[in-house]
């Protein structure tokens, strides 16, 4: 149990080593407003130290945070900041162009978020399973390459080249296109998922020579349509905070920063998906090439069309209370240019 004083010690050597990123002393919380004498700041400090909230850095040194001293002032001692005016204006400036399909809003926000933060930024979009497919086509690039088209009612559009093995003509592909329109356009994504492995195997069987290889085309190109996608923007700031110059670490993060299957995982874990706005610090981000920085999640939802989520990965060191306030407002101004995007394309 640490006194009322120690709290306001931890708190200021927090805030004060955010800022500076300088060991704290007592003389330093002294004219920050600490009431007492250096000696007794001093015991107080050591205190801390004992209940592992502090560190000291060598033997003249003040003292700075431990991972539970920011595990604990997260917890107990944050309070949100206000977000500057210019910031506010340059969120809403961003959002104010226009966008043509749902994943471009999705993708600037996440280009917002770290420009104004310095930091790395993740933006998720609403679940897909509130999604219709709404359309598909095949267009022919040459004799052994295509690009599908997929389009959702709400927004998205997925395209992607695929090569055609040579065992399928044409017309198989055209067939595929039938089936496609006929059985799975106009449908829920959950049941175009459900038919892709009961109703559609069948129909293969009764129309190819070749099901299996069919189906795994049919796989190939739905499949994107049932994905989660994350942007990410401002990978490189993770070189400026948190990784060693370590080559192998370094070569680690960067291709960890390219895996978006993990990244996914790592921002819809069901604590995070049931927390409006947490904060998760070192070894609580669940990855060990994390260990040193903390991540700031946080969920947004779009009336009728589900939650988003969007994350900030910076220094242990961030200063919480302006990013936790930062993030605050971030997601309603996402929600709400969300929202009236959705009234556009229902009307």
């Amino acid at each position: 149990m640490i006194t009322e004083r120690q709290k306001n010690i931890l708190r200021l050597i927090i805030q004060e080593y955010t800022n500076t990123g300088n060991p704290v002393g007592s003389k330093k919380l002294m004219e920050d407003g600490i009431k007492s004498s250096s000696a007794t700041i001093r015991n107080d400090m050591k205190a801390l130290e004992e209940h592992g909230l502090l560190l000291k850095t060598h033997s003249s040194s003040g003292r700075i945070p431990s991972m539970d001293g920011y595990r604990y002032y997260v917890d107990h001692l944050l309070s949100p900041a206000e977000i500057e005016r210019d910031e506010l204006e340059t969120i809403r400036h961003s959002f104010g162009r226009e966008f043509h399909e749902i994943n471009d809003i999705i993708e600037q926000s996440a280009e917002i978020l770290s420009d104004l933060t310095s930091y790395t930024a993740f933006s998720l979009g609403p679940e897909v399973k509130e999604r219709r497919l709404t359309g598909f086509r095949i267009v022919p690039l040459n004799e052994r390459q295509i690009i599908a088209i997929i389009v959702t009612d709400k927004g998205n559009v997925e395209s992607q080249v695929f090569a055609i093995p040579a065992s399928v003509s044409s017309q198989d592909l055209e067939k595929m296109t039938q089936i496609i329109n006929d059985k799975l356009v106009g449908q829920p994504l959950l049941t175009v998922y459900h038919r892709l492995r009961t109703e559609i195997p069948m129909i293969l069987h009764r129309y190819f020579q070749t099901p299996d290889g069919m189906m795994k085309l049919f796989d190939a190109m739905l499949g994107h349509a049932f994905e989660e996608k994350v942007f990410v923007s401002g990978r490189m700031n993770l070189f400026n905070f948190g990784v060693e110059k370590d080559l192998d670490q370094l070569k680690s993060v960067y291709s960890f920063m390219q895996n978006t299957d993990a990244i996914t995982h790592l921002l819809t874990t069901d604590e995070n998906r049931d927390t409006q706005i947490a904060i998760r610090i070192g070894s609580e981000i669940g990855n060990d090439l994390l260990e040193n920085m903390s991540m700031i999640t946080a969920t947004y939802e779009v009336t009728g069309h589900g939650k988003g989520t969007i994350a900030l990965l910076g220094p242990t060191s961030m200063p919480y209370s302006k990013m936790f306030g930062l993030v605050d407002v971030f997601r309603d101004e996402l929600a709400s240019k969300l929202g009236a995007y959705y009234r556009f394309l229902d009307e």
